[in-house]
């Protein structure tokens, strides 16, 4: 049967590879050169840089979570969220980790330990997301409600519902007064975080949706999914304005901290080389990270990798860009502007 599966790939690859977007030979671009690579316990998860830009936090689904000066990169404390950890995030003066357990840990990096506790349903936490003035926790995933806890005065948090399937990503806007999420229900819908109501829900993937994330300066919105498509809204109204064919599925976004290029994390190959992949294991590594400038949505930058890219967050200058996946390994890039 194997040997059938093969045979009928290899019929079917001449005429149906696709090469995807083309390189933009003109214009502001970026140049990725790999600085280094770290192996992890499990399926690499997520990673987030201090809001001062001198530590970066990884994590896995084994449950470790791993703290690296961005001075020489080298590990300076290991933690452990029970169960598997999914997303991280780091406040103002604390980390916070999520996991498949259904409850976010706030960790005291000073004192080595997990100083509270936030549990939901009991579901799986896919992300996390702190206000931009660190009073306000959120947090979504399997059980498909949002939930915003006032971290000064933590009690019941407030829940959100109008998600029908699990929620991928919840992300505040610059200016704190929204919130963004992005479900497998293949919406994104926008809410007001501070009177906590619902505003609009965009529709436009015809998959579910996975990526999320708001320009610096609080103007566009850009979502990414299984329909292969980076989408570009007006954040005040949810109007959209760009689509961008990746070829291949879309599992997170992230924009530069200047706001003039997006990373986009996800597939290596397109549904064909995903199956010769899975049957064969081969077809070396894949375009699974790909920058793109936001003014016209033009592709300056394909970054390898063997397997699903499910996070790529920037360091806060901008100088650098950490990727993470399926291969339990996260990867950091050295980036270089060209024009």
């Amino acid at each position: 049967m194997r040997t059938k599966y093969i045979i009928a790939l290899l019929l079917l690859l001449p005429g149906c590879g696709s090469s995807g977007p083309e390189l933009a030979k003109s214009g502001p671009r970026i140049e990725a050169a790999p600085a280094a690579t770290w192996r992890a316990a499990g399926p690499a998860r997520q990673s987030a840089f201090s809001p001062d830009g001198a530590l970066l936090a990884t994590s896995d689904a084994s449950g470790a979570i791993t703290i690296r000066s961005t001075r020489d990169w080298k590990a300076i404390e290991r933690l452990s969220h029970p169960g598997g950890a999914t997303a991280l995030h780091f406040g103002t003066d604390a980390l916070y980790s999520a996991g498949y357990d259904g409850t976010v840990r706030e960790w005291d990096l000073a004192r080595r330990t997990a100083v509270r506790t936030f549990k939901g349903s009991g579901a799986t936490i896919w992300t996390i997301d702190i206000s931009p003035d660190g009073k306000r926790l959120a947090t979504g995933g399997e059980d498909a409600i949002i939930r915003i806890w006032n971290l000064d005065a933590p009690a019941r948090p407030i829940e959100l519902r109008g998600h029908s399937r699990n929620i991928w990503e919840v992300r505040f806007s610059p200016d704190g007064k929204r919130l963004a999420s992005c479900s497998f229900d293949y919406s994104v819908r926008l809410w007001d975080a501070e009177h906590f109501r619902a505003l609009k829900t965009l529709v436009g993937h015809r998959q579910s949706c996975v990526g999320l994330d708001y320009s610096p300066d609080g103007n566009l919105l850009a979502s990414g999914g299984d329909d292969s498509t980076v989408r570009f809204w007006r954040a005040s109204n949810g109007a959209p304005l760009r689509t961008i064919d990746n070829g291949r599925h879309v599992d997170k976004l992230a924009f530069s901290p200047d706001g003039r290029f997006i990373a986009s994390g996800g597939h290596p190959h397109g549904e064909l080389g995903e199956l010769w992949h899975e049957v064969t294991g081969g077809g070396g590594d894949g375009s699974a990270v790909r920058i793109w400038r936001t003014k016209d949505g033009s592709l300056v930058a394909n970054l390898p990798h063997p397997d699903d890219v499910y996070w790529v967050a920037f360091s806060r200058d901008g100088r650098w860009l950490v990727t993470s996946g399926e291969d339990n390994r996260f990867r950091l890039w050295q980036l270089r502007r060209t024009s």
